[in-house]
């Protein structure tokens, strides 16, 4: 958009589109999308969306944590040319982070996981398939040109593992993500009290009173194809065959024998999710994972439990430079990414800051949300002083105390 145009914009009382969509014209946060997708979501999607376990403690938690850890600056350093590269799970990224596993995607806007991935592609980081995704594995890879990841859920149901483990290595997926945090599902009260299920919302009154009050959504839900679990049940299948196949990976009896089994199944690089112990990340280094995501499903599964960011250092220097240590939940700024950097991690996985894209408009928002997070990356390293993420360390963190927050933390390891 060149100079004239702006100005015929302003001269008419509307701001430029800023990312090519003019919803997103007054965008300048991941808090903004979440504004636009809580008015465009119906209640029970945007409970399913923003709620946690029980009484929501370690939802809080995932975002308070980041408001008790100081950046600590360093001045008058050559910060010209800042460069936010790396590489993680032997995949090359424009930026330390990548698009987490979420499922049902296509409750919160039409194209789901499509949009998603073609937004992480044209950024130039990973996108990884949920196996509760509502596009098929091949699918997806037939709409992305960039690098794919696949997030599978341990199911005692060891074929459906390999059938899964297959398809993602056959159609190209780089990474494998194991989410082990999940074994049993949690009590999410503000899912319950809103009504909905998975992954096709019942229709009530009280829903259909509420789409009504959301046109937008509610159209393209009415008039797109039922959503349903791609993955988890034959082609054609009703949507609740999928739900069926889902809940058996809920009955609490996989073991690390389970993930010795896939990590002897998938020879590429392997991710263990949902590690808060560190003797847990160590025995994960131990069966042969290549990283480990800090995580506590977004504040989704066990309540009570630490905030994310605040396990990440004793996690860090429990496997020091065995494995890659990855983090999620409660990211919302890129100035978080830095923190979590400083504290050890090789990269974030960008979750509901993503997903509020999405939900806001669809490929266009989920755009912004990677290029919000990244602008404020790297504004927050030239501020700090530092212009490479291989040169983030503990020394550009404290807590509010005036302690090193990264005590225990070193540096992640150099980019190959």
């Amino acid at each position: 958009m060149n100079l004239d145009e702006i100005k015929e914009l302003v001269r008419l009382g509307r701001p430029p589109d800023r990312f090519g969509d003019r919803r997103l014209a007054r965008v300048y946060s991941v808090a903004d999308l979440a504004r636009l997708a809580r008015r465009r979501l119906p209640a029970g999607v945007l409970g399913y969306l923003e709620g946690g376990g029980e009484g929501e403690v370690t939802l809080r938690r995932n975002l308070a944590a980041f408001e008790e850890i100081e950046l600590q600056p360093r001045v008058l350093r050559d910060v010209s040319a800042i460069d936010t590269a790396t590489t993680v799970l032997g995949t090359p990224l424009a930026h330390p982070f990548a698009l987490a596993p979420i499922g049902s995607a296509r409750l919160f806007h039409h194209e789901g996981e499509l949009a998603s991935a073609r937004a992480a592609a044209r950024a130039r980081v990973a996108f990884t398939l949920s196996s509760s995704g509502t596009y098929s594995i091949e699918r997806v890879a037939s709409e992305s040109d960039g690098p794919l990841w696949y997030q599978l859920y341990v199911w005692k149901d060891r074929g459906l593992c390999a059938d899964l483990v297959e398809r993602a290595r056959s159609a190209g997926y780089r990474a494998l993500v194991v989410t082990v945090d999940t074994t049993l599902r949690s009590k999410r009260e503000r899912e319950l009290r809103a009504g909905i299920t998975l992954p096709t919302p019942a229709l009530s009154l009280a829903s259909v009173l509420d789409g009504a009050l959301h046109p937008g959504w509610s159209w393209h839900f009415l008039t797109s194809e039922a959503i349903r679990f791609a993955n988890l049940a034959p082609l054609g299948s009703p949507p609740a065959a999928g739900m069926n196949a889902m809940a058996r990976s809920f009955e609490g009896l996989t073991t690390w024998d389970d993930l010795a089994w896939i990590r002897d199944a998938w020879d590429g690089p392997l991710a263990v999710k949902g590690i808060l112990s560190p003797e847990d990340a160590v025995l994960a280094a131990d069966i042969g994972a290549d990283a480990v995501v800090v995580s506590n499903h977004g504040g989704r599964q066990l309540d009570h439990v630490p905030a994310a960011v605040a396990a990440l250092p004793s996690v860090v220097e429990a496997v020091g430079a065995r494995v890659e240590v990855l983090v999620d939940g409660g990211i919302r700024r890129g100035s978080d990414v830095l923190v979590a950097l400083a504290l050890g991690a090789r990269a974030c996985l960008l979750g509901r800051a993503h997903v509020y894209g999405l939900a806001a408009a669809g490929e266009a928002g989920v755009s912004a949300a990677v290029e919000i997070l990244a602008d404020e990356l790297r504004i927050a390293m030239g501020l700090c002083g530092v212009s490479r993420v291989a040169d983030v360390d503990a020394s550009y963190v404290a807590d509010r105390r005036g302690t090193a927050a990264g005590a225990g933390a070193q540096p992640p390891p150099e980019p190959t």
